[in-house]
């Protein structure tokens, strides 16, 4: 079967699964999106490869690479390789230079170690033709907007968390990172981050 090659478009909280985040995958070349509803713990690991946010620890994905690089093998590829009952199942190839050697794993891990080792992430037709998404061209659009205001339960509108950061001095924004990276609440430090870089 031909392999569609994959790319990480977004990961937000889920709207339908409390305590979830969606992770969005798109393919390369068309506009059909794949949702993927996943745990908070694999989304931190996740954002904050995507944001190059280092841990005061390592995580468990990065531990798992340490442990490769010791034993001398590496990832290849990460392929979403099945959809059964609303599940999606997934497929870490490694390789020693010899033997290739596959992994069963969960979409999720799959690709917060994929992401680790830079590698690509693939699916089958079969599986974005059941479960994607075809994204319209007012979606896309929208995918685009920079960040706007947020409203508030009143109407009013609120400026949102980036716009607020503007305002801080630098000393402020340090406080704040420290405080996000010890609580890993790596998203929100990812913006704090960016905001010092500006200022530099």
């Amino acid at each position: 079967m031909e392999k569609i090659k994959l790319e990480i478009l977004g990961l937000s909280p889920s709207q339908s699964q409390s305590g979830s985040f969606a992770l969005v995958l798109g393919e390369e070349y068309g506009n059909r999106r794949l949702p993927i509803i996943i745990g908070m713990f694999e989304a931190q690991a996740i954002a904050i490869e995507i944001e190059k946010i280092a841990p005061n620890r390592p995580m468990t994905h990065d531990l798992f690479k340490q442990f490769a690089e010791k034993f001398k093998f590496t990832v290849r590829e990460i392929v979403i390789s099945d959809l059964r009952e609303g599940i999606f199942y997934a497929r870490i190839v490694c390789s020693d230079g010899v033997r290739e050697t596959v992994i069963d794993a969960r979409p999720s891990d799959a690709i917060a170690i994929g992401i680790r080792f830079s590698v690509p992430i693939y699916t089958y037709e079969t599986i974005l033709s059941e479960a994607g998404i075809t994204a319209s061209s007012s979606e896309e659009d929208e995918e685009d907007k920079p960040e706007e205001l947020v409203r508030s339960s009143s109407g009013r509108p609120q400026r949102g968390f980036s716009e607020q950061l503007k305002d801080m001095t630098v000393d402020e924004l340090q406080r704040m990172l420290d405080d996000a990276l010890a609580n890993e609440e790596y998203e929100r430090a990812a913006k704090i981050r960016d905001e010092i870089s500006h200022r530099n």
